[in-house]
C-alpha cells in the first residue's frame, strides 16, 4: 500500500511538472512585414525581436518574417485581425478603411521635412490617432519613420506637367490616387513585392518612396530618373491586435511597451541616416539621375497637389490638417 501511495504521489509530481511547464511555454509573439532587413522597419523589427527575447527570457518568443513571406501588404491586417499575426507595421497609408483621420499622413507637401512629422506624431494630436481604431481591435503601438518620399521615373520629373499621362505605383489609398490625378497621371495600385517586376516591364512608369525603398528593393535598376522631391512622408504604424496584447500577463506587456519605446527611439533615429546613406549608394550605382527641385518648382509641384487637402478636409478633420500644419514651425 506503502508502495502504492509512493508511486501515486511520484506520478502525481511528475504530472504536476508537466503541467508546470506547459504553464512555462513563451508566448509566441509573430510579427510579419513586407520589407527588407536591412530597412528600418526591418531594423526595427529585428530589434525588437532581441530585446523581447532578452529581457523576457523564457516568456516571449518573437519570429520575425520579412519581405512579405508571410503575408503580402494585402492580406496583413485580415491575418492580424484574425490573431495569425499579432505584429504588423504597414504604412499609414493602409488603415483608410478602419480610419479616416490618418489620412492625413498622406497628404502632398504637408509636411515640410521629417522633423515636422516626428513633432506631429508626438503631439497631443498625433498620439490620439494611435488608439483611433481600438473599436476596430488594433491598437496602434508607435510611429516608425521610413522617411520623406521621392517621385521615380523613367522620364524627368521637374514640373507637374512630365507626370501628365504616366502611371504610377501607389498604395491603396484614395488620397495618393488623388496626389497624382491632380497633376493628371494615371494611379495604379499594386503590391510593393510586384512593384520592381511592374517598373521593369513598364505595367507602370514610375512610384514614390523613401531612398532606403529605392536602394533594398533595387528600382533604382529600373528607373532613368529619382526627383528629391520630399513630397509625402512614408512612415508606419506599429500595430497589435487589440485582445491579443491587452490579454498578455501584465509584466510581459509592461516590458513589452517599454521595449516598443526603446525601439522606436532607435528605428526613428537612424531611419534619416539609413535614407541618405541609401541615397548615395544609388548614386554611386550610376543607373539612376538624381534631380533636385529649385524652391520655384518644388512651389509648383505643391501648388498643383494642395487641392487634395480639401478634398479630404470633412474626412480627416480640419483640425487635424491645421495641427500638422503647425508641426512645420
Amino acid at each position: 500500500m506503502l508502495k502504492f501511495s509512493l508511486r501515486a504521489l511520484a506520478c502525481a509530481l511528475s504530472l504536476s511538472a508537466v503541467a508546470g511547464m506547459a504553464v512555462a511555454e513563451p508566448v509566441v509573439i509573430k510579427f510579419s512585414h513586407v520589407v527588407a532587413d536591412s530597412t528600418p522597419k526591418g531594423q526595427g523589427a529585428l530589434l525588437f525581436k532581441q530585446l523581447a527575447e532578452e529581457r523576457l527570457p523564457g516568456k516571449v518568443k518573437v519570429e520575425v518574417y520579412p519581405n512579405s513571406s508571410l503575408y503580402g501588404d494585402g492580406k496583413e491586417m485580415e491575418a492580424l485581425l484574425l490573431g495569425d499575426v499579432h505584429l504588423i507595421a504597414p504604412s499609414l497609408a493602409k488603415f483608410e478603411q478602419y480610419t479616416k483621420k490618418l489620412q492625413v499622413f498622406d497628404l502632398p507637401f504637408l509636411f515640410d521635412n521629417i522633423q515636422a512629422v516626428d513633432r506631429f506624431q508626438q503631439s497631443e494630436a498625433g498620439l490620439g490617432l494611435l488608439k483611433s481604431m481600438e473599436d476596430k481591435n488594433i491598437t496602434g503601438l508607435a510611429y516608425w519613420h521610413n522617411g520623406m518620399k521621392q517621385l521615380s521615373g523613367n522620364k524627368a520629373l521637374l514640373a507637374p506637367k512630365d507626370a501628365r499621362g504616366q502611371k504610377f505605383r501607389v498604395q491603396a489609398s484614395k488620397v495618393l490616387e488623388e496626389q497624382f490625378k491632380a497633376v493628371r497621371a494615371n494611379p495604379r495600385k499594386m503590391a510593393f513585392a510586384e512593384v520592381y517586376q511592374g517598373l521593369q516591364t513598364g505595367v507602370v512608369n514610375g512610384a514614390e518612396n523613401p531612398w532606403s525603398n529605392i536602394y533594398s528593393q533595387k528600382f533604382y535598376e529600373v528607373q532613368k530618373f529619382i526627383t528629391e522631391s520630399d513630397h509625402g512622408v512614408l512612415d508606419y504604424m506599429l500595430v497589435t491586435n487589440t485582445e491579443f496584447w491587452n490579454g498578455l500577463p501584465a509584466d510581459v506587456r509592461s516590458e513589452l511597451d517599454k521595449i516598443v519605446v526603446e525601439v522606436t527611439a532607435k528605428v526613428n533615429e537612424q531611419a534619416e541616416a539609413l535614407n541618405q546613406g541609401d541615397k548615395q549608394r544609388i548614386v554611386e550605382a550610376g543607373t539612376s539621375e538624381i534631380l533636385s527641385l529649385t524652391p520655384e518648382q518644388r512651389g509648383q509641384w505643391r501648388d498643383a497637389m494642395r487641392p487634395v487637402w480639401s478634398k479630404f478636409e470633412a474626412e480627416i478633420g480640419a483640425e487635424l490638417i491645421q495641427a500638422a500644419q503647425a508641426a512645420n514651425q
